[in-house]
């Protein structure tokens, strides 16, 4: 029996025109030399200067000048050395400074990918069979360095889908609150964890008396340079990090709209890229909804599992995922608790499916093995393509497979509902290949997904091509469980 697959033609491919402004460091010899020059300029002369900066780039981006504003107060520093106070500097001469500390990121420009799909918070003022759905999105641009992007829509009762038109002005969060660390109660909390003192000293003697979280990434990664190191110490240096329970929040204005909102690199753990995220709507025990996203952190390194917590998709907490098998990449939570535990698959040794399950969210330390590579097609490793799916026959996971020529293809395997540890079916057969059209692009003959959901009784995955574009297909959903019940 085959599973009937149907490609919607639907495409979105990255925009460069997507952009968003970013602190521009020349390094604290240049930056000085500017700011010299500008203050050899007469007042007129920066009034003139300004007003053209402001046509060019008031229209591209949501309160430029507060832009132009924090960026000269994060070079404030460097008038210390000209014995300038910047506070007797007038408003145009601050601005003007700051813009020149201010460039413009295409988050897009190279990639549009790794997608996964939700149910809107707002299901109100619809029509009979549809849904409004939340998609989000891999965005790439200069430097491969990875954000968040997303687009709202609606899917009818006939599996066609309807986008709201993106805003024109992107936007990254307003707000950004930190975790800030004392150092003596975080030596303590080490300590009542039986943490070795001696190895804990070598890392908390970097840092200052409180720090953030990104200092204490940057003071293990520092620490971990030496050669020395035994493989014991190595671990209990990796320990220090699942117990820092960090983590930092940003809030998007109101007056921004979904696809306007970029959740681009914060923290020093992620400074390189923020990596497939798959998100889930999570209903807890007490009914109460939450959207959860799982995703790598990368800082050009090493990767940290993370967490990304919301409600209305304007506020978000962010945090490191903990314990020996939070580890790897393909962490996916599934949508609700499993006998009154969180349940997780992922793939901690970088080849197998396992599963967790834990009474904190954040630690995860029991795993068991739940899929190894079985197939020709995914010989190489297998991994999840977004959170398992409760339907009537079992929780639906998509699974990836990696085969020859590093070929990647979509499959599918069904879990028991109660003991989802148990596979009752699988597909021998890949689910979804590349065609000819999607296996150009930039990682060439791949097809990947982040998430799917069920709508009128159809799997819908959105997924990637080739890691450059993305798209749809719609899957019956009773075609593509008879045929796992098959192969039990």
């Amino acid at each position: 029996m085959s599973v009937t697959i149907k490609r919607k033609p639907i495409i979105f491919y990255p925009d460069p025109k997507r952009t968003i402004t970013r602190f521009y460091d020349p390094g604290d010899e240049k930056a000085t030399e500017v700011i010299q020059k500008v203050l050899q300029l007469s007042s007129e002369e920066i009034y003139f200067e300004l007003q053209q900066v402001l046509r060019d780039f008031s229209t591209r981006h949501r309160h430029i000048t507060q832009v132009f504003e924090s960026n000269f107060t994060t070079i404030s520093h460097l008038f210390d050395k000209l014995n300038i106070d910047p506070a007797s500097l007038s408003e145009e001469v601050k601005l003007f400074i700051g813009s020149y500390f201010t460039h413009e990121y295409s988050v897009e420009a190279a990639a549009y990918f790794n997608p996964s799909i939700v149910e809107h918070p707002d299901q109100f003022g619809l029509k009979e069979g549809q849904k409004r759905i939340i998609v989000s999105f891999r965005a790439t641009g200069e430097g491969h360095i990875s954000s968040i992007v997303f687009k709202e829509g609606i899917i009818d009762r006939n599996s066609n889908f309807y986008f709201n038109d993106p805003g024109q002005l992107e936007e990254v969060p307003e707000n950004v609150k930190r975790t800030v660390y004392n150092k003596k109660a975080f030596a303590r909390k080490l300590d009542e964890m039986n943490i070795r003192k001696n190895i804990v000293d070598i890392v908390l003697s970097k840092l200052k008396d409180e720090f953030i979280y990104g200092e204490l990434q940057a003071a293990i990664t520092e620490t971990l340079k030496d050669v020395t190191l035994t493989p014991t110490k190595r671990k209990v240096i990796q320990e220090i990090n699942w117990v820092a329970d960090s983590h930092y929040e940003i809030t998007f204005s109101l007056d921004t709209a979904l696809s306007e909102r970029v959740i681009f690199p914060i923290s020093y753990s992620e400074s390189n890229g923020i990596e497939d995220a798959r998100f889930v709507r999570f209903t807890d025990d007490n009914g109460e909804v939450s959207y959860y996203a799982t995703y790598t952190a990368y800082n050009g390194y090493t990767i940290l599992p993370k967490l990304i917590s919301t409600k209305d998709f304007y506020h978000f907490k962010v945090f490191p995922l903990n314990g020996k098998y939070a580890q790897n990449k393909d962490l996916a939570l599934f949508p609700r608790k499993i006998k009154g535990k969180y349940a997780m698959v992922g793939r901690y040794d970088g080849m197998n499916n396992y599963i967790m399950f834990s009474d904190n969210i954040n630690l995860w330390k029991e795993a068991r093995l739940l899929q190894k590579p079985s197939f020709p097609w995914e010989f190489i490793q297998i991994g999840n393509s977004g959170s398992p799916i409760e339907t009537k026959e079992g929780w639906l996971l998509i699974t990836h497979g990696v085969g020859p020529m590093r070929k990647y293809r979509l499959g599918a395997i069904l879990l028991d509902l109660d003991d989802p540890g148990k596979v009752i079916g699988h597909l021998k057969r890949p689910l979804m290949v590349p065609n000819e059209k999607e296996r150009e692009g930039y990682v060439p003959n791949v097809v990947y997904s982040c998430g799917s959901i069920i709508h009128n009784n159809e799997l819908i995955i959105p997924y990637s091509m080739s890691d450059y574009a993305s798209s749809f297909v719609t899957i019956p959903l009773d075609e593509l469980l008879e045929e796992l019940k098959h192969n039990r």
